[in-house]
Formats: C-alpha cells, structure tokens, sequence
C-alpha cells in the first residue's frame, strides 16, 4: 500500500528539509501556503497534518495559520494535524487545539519526540477509520440500531429474532421513547417482509375522526372533501408489516374495525362495499398498561388477545445499567460525523451526569441531548454545562472503590451521630462499633464531637 503520507505546511524551505529527512518512513507531501495546503489535501487525503501557524502572506501572525487549520478540517474533519509553535506562540498553539487540532509541539523540534507524536496521530486516525467501517457492517444488520450489554436487553433482541420469521401479532410495551419502532422495522426486516413496504401510524397523533380513513382509505365521494379514491395505510402495507403505535388510544368503535381485519384479512374502504383481502403482519406498540384499560373498559378484551400473540417488553434507559454511557459515545461518533465536527471527548463530569440522570424521555431524550451538545460544545470536548441536563450540577463523584467506601461512610456516621444527638456510646450502638471505633472513625473523616 506505500508509505502512509504525511502533509507538512511549511513556508521555511530550511524546516521543509529538516521534516522530510527526519520523517522518511512517511511520504511527505508539502504546502507553503494555504492554497497549496487545501490543494494537497484534497489531493491526498493525508491522515496527519503538521503545519506552522505562520504563514503567508502574514508570516509573523497566526492569522492565515488559524485559517488555514478551520479550512482543513472543515474539509476533512478527522485529519490529525499537529501544530509547530514557538515559546512565543504558546497562547496561538492554544487556539488551535480549542478549534480542532490534534496536539501541538515546540519549535525548534525534537525529532524523536515530534516522530512519536505523529505515530500516535497515524495510530489513532486509523483506529477511528477502521471503527467507522465496523459500524457501517453492523449499520446492514436489522438490530444494528441497538446499542447494548444489557442482559434484559440483550435477550430481547434474541426474543426478536426467533419470532421476526412467524406470523405471530406482536405487541411491543415499553415508555415513549425506549426503541419500539426500531424493533417494529427488525421484525418487519428479519421475517422476511422487507422487499416490501414497512408503513407505520401513530393512533394519538391522528384525530379519531380521520384515522378511520387513514387505516382502511376511502371511495370517491365517501364524505365531504373526499374527491378521489384514497388507499389507507393497511392496504399500503399489502405483503409488508404495519405499525400501529400507541394502540391504546384507539376509539373504541374503531377498535371493532380493526379486530375484524385481524380475524377475517379483509377490509372495506369507506364508502365502499367490496371486501379487499390483504396480507399484512400486524405489529403494535404501546406506553400504556392494556390490561387495565380493558378493567376499565376502555380497551376491548378480545381485541388485545388478537394484537398480543406475542408480547415483548422493551426496558426503559434507566433499567438498562451502563446502557446511558455506551450510546452516549455511540451518538457522539454519529453526530461528530453527521454534524462535521471533529472527533469530541466526553468529559469525566459529563460521563457521571450521564450515568446518573434518570432519562425520563429514554434513548429518544439521550439522542437529541448529545446531539445538541456536539452542535454546541465550544472546543474538542463535551463538559457538563454541554449536556444541558435540568437539575444536574457538576459534582466529583468517588470513582475507585475505597472513595466510595469513604463517601458512604461518612454519610452514615453524620447520620448516626445525628440520631444520637451526639451520644458517641448510643451512636456506636446504632453503628454496631464500638466507642473506641467510632472515635478512630471521626478522626478518620474530620468530624467533630458534640
């Protein structure tokens, strides 16, 4: 495959020799100017980038440098580029890491150091680009969307592929926003539909005066307003899957509808007499308990046995342990990518917000809030203040083991003492120590005796 090319933006024709004989195990590639250097990157594509912020026309600033640095990875957004800075332009150097740089590195420059710099910048480039071919395989799977290592997750996943081939009803539960139609499109992907149409309907975002048409269309002159013959979503999912999500809004008149297509597979279009036999999978989602709207008389019985042959409960976010974390880096790279912003860091403050908030709105309110925060992060890094998160503070929290022990030690002694109202012998009691040891504890953690 040759030598991997390393692009050097140099203005110095001295430095410009210096780099090529230092760095021979790469094909240098060289610029003097940001014309040249945007030229030779779109030429070459080179994974590495070292460059001088002082550039012409304006070589005693870093005016062209920091502009030059913008155009690059605008172009291409995961190109490693290294800055050379002198002692005096350590504040320039700054600047341009805070707008996407890789690393900087003094002038005049170490050899050995400024080689080891670059073969970690190579290494890294092509980590990233050789993990960006492994999710477009996985993106070809129909559970590729699902980003987890939860057990309960996991065996869900199973569950779908062992019934995806039947012709089983399924009914997926779940809150909004946990993943239902991701998994709908997996059933109708994986069972064999997928050459044909997957049409989804959500029953409470359709007025129940207007769902009934949506579902099994209407005949020309069916009501006011209906000037031509429309087909409805269920003849449109002729040998592919239909979707009814939120099922449990459904008016109960069309309920009745809806339970004689899944008996006999036939509709009538509004307004019309001829019966039409269709071939459609049924997969339904809903957030709320079905069962206790049939108590309530809301649902009727025998509709919810027909959609619930199968019934698959999908976890919500916080049920799902580490899960928050591993799609927040999953989104991140997504949207890094979407979004054209070089490769971002979570901070450590963000990362324990994360695993801490309980995501009422489910993987849907995670998406959007990484999302936001790439679109908004002020530099390479995504802090706390990034994620916007209401009534999250940033905290350290104890991360090994023997700083949690002392956290949650701490907390229990105040809260003995405080029971004992400062009695160290009671306290010791409530404790299960004795007094000696409850003296060695407050000692320990700095508490004062009342």
């Amino acid at each position: 495959m040759g030598k991997p090319k390393l692009l050097v933006i140099e203005d110095d024709l001295g430095l410009q020799k210096q780099l090529r004989w230092s760095f021979d195990a790469y094909e240098v590639v060289l610029a003097s100017d940001r014309e040249s250097a945007l030229a030779q990157v779109r030429r070459h594509q080179p994974a590495v980038v070292t460059m001088d912020l002082g550039l012409p026309p304006h070589p005693d600033s870093a005016t062209e440098g920091l502009a030059t640095l913008q155009e690059i990875l605008e172009h291409a957004p995961d190109t490693k580029v290294i800055v050379l800075s002198g002692n005096q332009e350590r504040s320039h150097a700054l600047k341009a890491i805070s707008l996407g740089a890789y690393d900087f590195h003094q002038k005049p420059f170490d050899a050995d150091l400024l080689g080891l710099v670059i073969s970690r910048a190579f290494n890294l480039h092509q980590m990233q680009q050789e993990n960006r071919r492994m999710l477009q395989i996985e993106a070809d799977s129909p559970l590729a969307g699902i980003v987890t290592r939860d057990v309960g997750m996991l065996r869900l996943c199973r569950d779908v592929e062992r019934v995806a081939p039947s012709s089983a009803t399924v009914m997926l539960s779940g809150d909004s926003g946990s993943g239902k139609e991701l998994l709908a499109r997996a059933l109708h992907t994986m069972g064999g539909r997928g050459a044909h149409r997957f049409v989804a309907i959500n029953c409470a975002a359709i007025p129940e005066e207007l769902l009934e048409s949506e579902l099994f269309g209407h005949k020309k002159g069916a009501f006011t307003g209906a000037g031509q013959q429309t087909l409805g979503k269920l003849e449109m999912a002729h040998g592919g899957t239909f979707f009814l999500d939120e099922v449990g809004d459904m008016a109960l008149a069309l309920q009745a509808k809806l339970l004689r297509f899944l008996q006999e597979r036939v509709i009538e279009r509004l307004g019309g007499r001829s019966e039409i036999a269709l071939d459609v999978r049924i997969v339904c989602a809903t957030h709320q308990d079905l069962k206790a709207l049939v108590r309530e008389g809301r649902f009727r019985e025998d509709l919810y046995y027909r959609l619930s042959e199968i019934v698959l409960r999908l976890p919500s976010l916080r049920e799902r342990g580490g899960d928050s974390v591993l799609l927040a880096h999953h989104f991140r790279n997504r949207f890094c990518v979407s979004e054209g912003r070089p490769s971002m860091a979570l901070s450590e403050a963000a990362l324990q917000a994360i695993e801490q908030y309980p995501w009422p709105g489910n993987v849907r309110e995670l998406e959007h809030c990484i999302r936001r925060a790439v679109i908004m992060a002020d530099g390479p890094r995504i802090g706390l203040a990034d994620l916007d998160l209401p009534g999250v503070i940033e905290q350290e929290a104890p991360v090994n083991l023997r700083q949690a022990r002392d956290a949650a030690e701490y907390k229990v002694m105040v809260l003995a003492l405080a029971r004992a109202d400062g009695n160290i012998a009671k306290a010791g009691e409530l404790l299960g120590v004795s007094r000696p040891t409850v003296y060695d504890l407050m000692h320990y953690h700095g508490i004062r005796g009342g």
